[in-house]
């Protein structure tokens, strides 16, 4: 079983920065492939995508963000980040992470879905 634990959110006024950081724990097969992302859900809305990133280092942002927020992992302390740079009131939410991890074997493909608790971030106009 995998663990996701996600922090640096807060509250920041307009055109601030934060930077969130997401840490796995748990068993994590070698041969395993691992995409990082991370999603947000303003109040009275649906979770939506921000960003993601592979193990090849292949990223992926919502266009709402792209150009303002990064993504980036390390992969030996099993972490994932999320810089978010000129935080704009519509990016207030709770942001979670998530870590798909596929496993290929002899007897086939599994898919596993891991979500932290999130991590409200707080923009001031």
């Amino acid at each position: 079983q995998v663990q996701l634990v996600e922090s640096g959110g807060g509250l920041v006024q307009s055109g601030g920065s934060l930077r969130l950081s997401c840490v796995a724990s748990g068993t994590i097969y070698r041969n395993a492939d691992m995409r990082w992302g991370w999603y947000r859900q303003a109040p009275g809305r649906e979770r939506e995508f921000v960003a993601d990133i592979t193990n090849e280092d292949r990223t992926n942002y919502a266009d709402s963000v792209k150009d303002r927020f990064t993504i980036s992992r390390d992969g030996a302390k099993k972490q994932a980040y999320l810089e978010m740079n000129s935080l704009k009131p519509d990016d207030t939410a709770v942001y979670y992470c998530n870590l798909h991890i596929t496993v290929v074997t002899i007897e086939g493909r599994v898919d596993y879905d891991y979500w932290g608790q999130g991590t409200q971030v707080t923009v001031s106009s």
